[in-house]
């Protein structure tokens, strides 16, 4: 129980999270940070863990604070991205089939891997790296690339790609919004909006959905 009250409070304020966190572990925050990002990036049954807004949050702390050096979290997160969607492709790969056979395992649901492998179908390689930025999406992208026709090779290169970009291009956001008054000021709705904007592409595509099932 006390495990999902501090996750919802880490989804609801990374950046009070993350500030305690640093408190009382001090430089272990690297570590800790870099495990969120693998869990969520590695374990396909793991993906309500803060992601972007996480990210968001640590750059907000490297700017306003310097508890966070920029120069050591940007490669650490990289890394951990990495990692983690490795694991899952491997994971998908070896284990995919035996998912698929199966209408849902815990949070996981057969619709969901459907709908992966029709994102990719659609977009292609670029979708690995599109996946990044969508909540959920990003956790099931990985493991339904091992799990369909996607070779690792192919893979691999759009994976290092939407990594670099995600990790980077979020976080500089932070540090550099984080030095606005404004945001300091109202984060809680900042992060907000940042969750907002990266499910609003699920809340089209389900309503798009809907509507054709409406007119079928």
């Amino acid at each position: 129980m006390e495990l999902i009250e501090f996750l919802l409070e880490f989804l609801k304020d990374p950046l009070t999270v993350i500030q305690e966190l640093i408190k009382q572990y001090d430089n272990l925050i690297y570590f800790i940070l870099f495990l969120v990002v693998f869990v969520e990036t590695g374990f396909v049954v793991m993906p309500l863990l803060p992601g972007d807004s996480m990210l968001f949050a640590i750059g907000v702390i490297a700017a306003t604070t310097g508890q966070l050096s920029m120069t050591i979290i940007i490669p650490l997160l990289i890394i951990a991205a990495l990692l983690g969607d490795n694991v899952n492709y491997f994971v998908g790969k070896k284990f995919g089939g035996l998912i698929k056979k199966k209408q849902k395992i815990l949070f996981l649901k057969k619709e969901y891997i459907t709908q992966t492998e029709q994102f990719f179908e659609k977009n292609g390689g670029k979708a690995v790296i599109m996946a990044r930025f969508v909540p959920i999406v990003r956790t099931i992208a990985p493991f339904v690339a091992g799990a369909g026709s996607m070779q690792y090779y192919k893979y691999i290169i759009y994976c290092i790609t939407g990594a670099v970009i995600w990790v980077t291009s979020i976080t500089f956001l932070g540090y550099f919004l984080g030095q606005v008054p404004w945001v300091k000021e109202n984060f809680e709705k900042v992060v907000l909006s940042i969750i907002i904007i990266s499910v609003l592409p699920i809340v089209i595509k389900l309503f798009k959905k809907k509507n054709q099932e409406k007119t079928a």
